[in-house]
């Protein structure tokens, strides 16, 4: 009888610790209806502010306040964009711009039972150079369901729609729509949004965690420096993220050339009137602005040379502290001061160098011809591996250790940093993707999503990632590492108990963990600069001398702000800049990001 009454007590215990959340749930932007992902209940399609149309282009986001609405999963969903394969949007669209305006949606995954009340809020940013993407390429309901964390997913406003900057958008406007940075608000309105409801879906406001990869990282970053974010969130993750910013009047009419971001707003709208903007008025090409369909100015804007870019996130005063992304965040008066996890991929620039013609053939066998299958050959193996080496770690540089050692300064002890060393891939008879590919950019977040479809799916992802023990090691311990930093602050201990130890800009021991399989999981203190890499780069005999300075150009260049001046005197040779930037101009499929 009174082990009875014990199992009793027990029972009732836990069903006292036992939440079930409810399917239907309604929010300040109406009521929604979840579906089921096994565990997981996954609402989708959530507006979280007024769509940007109309009147409304170009200007901050407006709170959407409309309770009894009934929201439905919605078709075209995401943000207009130049379609890219790359970028996801391809498999919606075979034309030239996909995507509408009417984009400003967030979806959220919640375990269906848990035993908190309050569970961490995990809030994703996604990738695609602030051009290109969509949430609902990213499902993470296995890291929902086995850690039990909410997480958020979010569409924002792209390319020439999300930065822009003209006299005839700013100079007409007031407050904060006097903004560059409308994307920027976007993120900003939908942590509001997640702020005020999503404590009805389980989660927990006071714990939010902000997480994205690329353009995503580099948004995290932006989040980090902007005072309209402050209290929003309480723990940040960039994954491969950067710090370029740009002053408001070089994203409006730049004083001179730049490698990597030489099309402006000036040039946009020059090919949209035809003729002197001075002479028009700006209150003329505001209205021929609004009134242009959104497919109509993007293509003109998609038009541009593909080693062009349109300046994107602007240091404007308003939204982005006028000194700039990189320079605020060393700032301890700017910060938002909070846990933060950087890190970077070993092979970052694989993924383009791999689909370059310079470095690549493609030939068919006999056989290959027969069936349609090619076969990629590097031209140069070791070219190919000293221009990924070089620019990688350059990405680490700029990307990790330059914003780790400046939020350090700002006094920022709660630091942590990694590498994704991860590349077990196979050889097949279309390629060698372990060379090929290696532990590129993006290719992290299959692992920490537990879901490979995010590359294409079958046989893509069969190829790419295929069944192994170390994918599914570095995968769960992602995975861990990922959901306790958003639970606790700290990412604690692997699954073979290797603490992931806080950086420390200061200290020659360990500072990142490599992420990789079970052998070679570890802590490691290898630190490169851009003098040692320049001074390596020089003896390096895998490249010729236009190729080392064209590498020292990217390096300098790419990834962050200008910084060729203040680092070319670091090598040991000589180089003509004109000559490295004419040469990435003739070879432009060469350098894709």
């Amino acid at each position: 009888m009174f082990f009875k009454k014990v199992l009793f007590l027990v029972f009732l215990t836990f069903c006292s610790f036992s939440y079930s959340q409810e399917k239907i749930v309604k929010t300040s932007s109406g009521v929604v209806e979840a579906s089921i992902l096994k565990n997981v209940y996954l609402w989708e399609d959530i507006p979280y502010a007024e769509p940007p149309i109309k009147n409304l282009r170009w200007k901050a986001p407006r709170e959407l306040n409309s309770t009894n609405n009934l929201i439905l999963p919605k078709d075209n969903n995401f943000c207009i964009q130049e379609t890219s394969s790359l970028g996801g949007s391809a498999q919606f669209s075979d034309e030239i711009v996909s995507g509408s305006e009417d984009c400003l949606y967030l979806d959220i995954f919640a375990p269906k039972e848990h035993k908190n009340k309050s569970l961490p809020v995990m809030f994703w940013i996604h990738g695609g150079g602030n051009t290109s993407g969509l949430k609902d390429l990213y499902e993470f309901n296995k890291m929902v369901e086995k850690h039990k964390v909410i997480v958020v997913r979010i569409n924002y406003r792209l390319g020439p729609f999300g930065w822009f900057t003209h006299p005839a958008i700013q100079d007409l406007q007031e407050g904060i729509d006097k903004t560059s940075n409308f994307g920027t608000l976007d993120i900003i309105a939908a942590l509001q949004w997640v702020q005020k409801n999503i404590s009805l879906f389980g989660g927990d406001p006071n714990n939010v965690t902000i997480f994205g990869e690329s353009a995503g990282g580099h948004n995290v970053y932006s989040l980090l420096v902007s005072e309209k974010a402050k209290g929003l969130f309480h723990k940040a993750i960039s994954m491969s993220g950067y710090t370029t910013s740009i002053s408001t009047q070089n994203a409006y009419k730049q004083d001179k050339y730049s490698a990597t971001s030489d099309y402006t707003s000036w040039e946009v709208v020059n090919k949209m009137i035809q003729d002197d903007q001075e002479k028009i008025g700006i209150e003329v090409i505001r209205d021929i602005l609004l009134k242009l369909p959104a497919e109509d100015f993007f293509k003109i804007y998609a038009g541009r040379e593909s080693y062009q870019e349109i300046p994107l996130l602007t240091s404007d005063g308003i939204v982005i502290p006028d000194i700039g992304l990189r320079d605020s965040l060393q700032n301890s008066d700017l910060i938002n001061n909070v846990p933060i996890i950087a890190g970077s991929n070993a092979d970052e620039v694989k993924l383009w160098l791999a689909t370059a013609e310079y470095f690549i053939d493609v030939e068919y066998s006999f056989i290959g011809s027969l069936l349609g299958i090619p076969k990629v050959k590097l031209n140069d193996e070791e070219a190919f591996e000293a221009f990924n080496y070089y620019r990688s770690s350059a990405w680490k540089i700029r990307g990790v250790d330059y914003p780790l050692q400046s939020l350090s300064k700002a006094g920022n002890n709660k630091l942590y940093s990694y590498r994704f060393d991860w590349d077990d891939h196979r050889k097949y008879i279309v390629g060698d993707f372990k060379k090929l590919i290696g532990a590129a950019h993006a290719t992290e977040i299959p692992l920490l999503a537990g879901n490979t479809k995010l590359v294409g799916g079958f046989p893509l992802a069969t190829l790419i990632y295929p069944p192994s023990s170390s994918k599914r090691y570095v995968s769960k311990n992602m995975m861990m590492f990922w959901s306790n930093f958003a639970k606790y602050g700290s990412p604690g201990s692997s699954t073979n108990s290797i603490e992931w130890e806080l950086y420390n800009s200061d200290s020659t021991n360990s500072q990142f963990l490599i992420l990789d399989e079970e052998n070679n999981l570890k802590m490691s203190s290898l630190s490169n600069s851009f003098k040692s890499l320049s001074e390596e780069l020089f003896t390096d005999t895998r490249v010729n001398e236009i190729e080392k300075c064209v590498i020292l150009l990217q390096m300098f260049t790419f990834v962050g702000d200008d910084l060729y001046d203040q680092n070319i005197r670091h090598y040991p040779g000589e180089c003509d800049r004109s000559v490295s930037e004419k040469f990435i101009r003739d070879n432009a499929s060469f350098i894709e990001y």
